[in-house]
């Protein structure tokens, strides 16, 4: 009864102090309304600011969590500002064209302007430090014509092209015109065969650039599908499904698929969570799918896979055999094998039933464990179809900072090893390498073909072409341009009618430039690139050529030490 005397009254007071403001405006003169109302407005000006700063100043210094703020009442909230905007404004301002992480701002235009445009045409000069050691295709006097490269220019692909019409400060229009471009596949003398020694269904590859593994989950459906439409358009290439398991989405195009299969199982596993044989059989019925991938590992995490609880849609969680909105920790290693021996075993049942290649994931820790593992294929007579070498710089949607700079060779050391190995125990010609690890230029490609890759994976690359701006949130399911998110809301950003032509084009602008660095190295085909095509220069300006770099990565043979 109290509050509502109280609560009367004071509606009382509030209605009787309107009625007289109001009588008392009638009786003013307009001219004296206005001296009013700017009256009012200018107190409003400074008096509700200056309450804001007194209200958030003692919030500040009575809070306890932040020392800065009990110090510097508001004051100390411009560098939580300025700590939230950094990423941005190093992205855009202050870090130079070349300094950004994990790529800078010139590699990631060089994708943008090949998917956009489908070209990489550059003036004036590189912009590469060339004080810096790395490492450089050995070109020749007499480089190849292009009429002497071995390229099959057939069929055209129909795709669109982005055309600048006007580029101004403040303004920018373009538009797409549909264009009929040359493929650059490889030719049949020189298409890569995946298990052709010992598969009922090997896999022709005729091209050397594909999607390396991301998962349904990481990547949202729109990226997924806008993936599989723009690889399949492209052809000669491949998406891998990411120990997420398949979705429809990644069909929707058509597209050559590897299916990876995680420790987690996910696609794979019965509802205990063992690996059931009956979906094995199930996904190898399927024709889109040409290889399978077992993940041991990866650059990013030498650990299972990582998806937050808000990126597992009931579609997502059906897909994998969990339950929706809970976080997904996969196992850090397979629990059907133990050892080499084990895996093996456990790919020759994975080959016998699907009748399809079979591979493993590897990130390289140190030389004496993949040799190890190399000599016992040989010993025992059996090898996977393929081993995918990740380097450590590898990227990821969700890791730990430990696992992401800590464990994992860089991929330059890594691949040579594992090529070298598979040489020594003779079983080379048995296994194709993939090579992956922030290889999104031809010129990066190129070095790895020398080092001994026969295929190249690229994840961020093809993030990239289907609008990726590096926000570097993808852990968070808020990413601003729909990619690595499972927000609908967020991801109806990303046009897949748009952005398959980009994947399209960046995947044949790609082939193009290795074409190009081939005819340079005087060879017919990127296929033919080996050490023998490398230069190495060290930061005290001493070269190596491609064999002896190797050659330091590996134990002194015999030969080496009595010489």
């Amino acid at each position: 009864m109290e509050i509502y005397a109280c609560s009367s009254l004071l509606f009382y007071v509030l209605v009787s102090f309107v009625e007289d403001f109001l009588g008392m405006v009638r009786k003013m003169s307009w001219t004296q309304v206005l001296i009013v109302i700017i009256f009012v407005l200018m107190v409003a000006i400074f008096l509700v600011p200056l309450g804001f700063y007194f209200w958030i100043s003692f919030r500040d210094a009575r809070q306890k969590e932040h020392a800065v703020l009990r110090n510097y009442p508001v004051l100390g909230r411009i560098r939580y500002i300025v700590e939230k905007i950094g990423p941005e404004l190093r992205q855009y301002l202050f870090l130079n064209n070349d300094e950004g992480k994990p790529f800078s701002r010139n590699q990631y235009e060089g994708v943008v302007k090949s998917g956009k445009y489908k070209q990489r045409i550059t003036s004036f000069g590189s912009q590469r430090n060339f004080e810096d050691a790395g490492f450089y295709i050995r070109n020749a006097m007499f480089p190849k014509q292009r009429e002497d490269l071995r390229i099959n220019q057939q069929p055209k692909i129909s795709t669109y092209l982005y055309k600048i019409d006007n580029e101004k400060l403040m303004s920018r229009k373009e538009h797409s015109e549909k264009a009929e471009v040359d493929p650059y596949y490889l030719t049949e003398q020189d298409q890569v065969i995946i298990g052709k020694v010992q598969c009922k269904y090997p896999f022709h590859v005729n091209g050397l650039i594909g999607q390396s593994a991301m998962s349904y989950g990481s990547l949202g459906k729109n990226a997924i599908t806008a993936l599989s439409k723009g690889l399949a358009l492209a052809g000669g290439t491949w998406m891998n499904t990411g120990e997420g398991g398949l979705s429809s989405h990644h069909l929707k195009g058509n597209v050559d698929i590897i299916a990876q299969i995680g420790p987690g199982l996910f696609g794979y596993r019965t509802d205990d969570g063992d690996f059931s044989w009956e979906r094995f059989k199930e996904k190898s019925g399927i024709d889109r799918i040409k290889a399978f991938e077992l993940k041991l590992a990866q650059g990013a995490k030498i650990r299972g896979g990582h998806v937050e609880a808000e990126k597992v849609t009931p579609e997502i969680a059906e897909i994998r055999s969990v339950p929706p909105w809970t976080t997904i920790d996969s196992p850090n290693r397979f629990r059907q094998f133990h050892d080499t021996k084990g895996m093996l075993d456990f790919i020759e049942q994975l080959r016998e039933v699907g009748g399809k290649p079979v591979g493993i994931k590897i990130v390289v820790g140190n030389r004496d464990e993949v040799e190890e593992m190399i000599k016992t294929m040989a010993q025992v007579g059996k090898v996977p179809d393929f081993i995918t070498v990740d380097g450590g710089e590898g990227g990821t949607g969700a890791t730990y900072q430990e696992l992401a700079d800590g464990p994992g060779l860089p991929l330059y050391t890594a691949l040579p090893i594992v090529h070298a190995m598979l040489k020594k125990y003779k079983i080379r010609d048995r296994v194709t390498i993939i090579a992956s690890g922030k290889l999104i230029t031809p010129d990066k490609m190129a070095y790895a073909l020398c080092l001994g890759a026969d295929l190249i994976n690229t994840a961020r690359a093809f993030m990239i072409s289907v609008g990726c701006i590096m926000a570097q949130t993808c852990h968070s399911n808020t990413c601003p341009v729909g990619v690595a998110t499972t927000d609908p809301n967020r991801e109806k950003a990303l046009v897949v009618e748009e952005k398959m032509y980009r994947v399209c084009n960046y995947v044949i602008s790609t082939r193009e430039g290795l074409f190009n660095l081939a005819g340079a190295a005087g060879l017919a085909s990127p296929t033919e690139f080996s050490e023998e095509h490398l230069m190495y220069k060290a930061m005290n300006g001493q070269l190596y050529t491609g064999k002896e770099y190797v050659q330091g990565l590996m134990p002194p043979s015999e030969e080496r030490i009595a010489n």
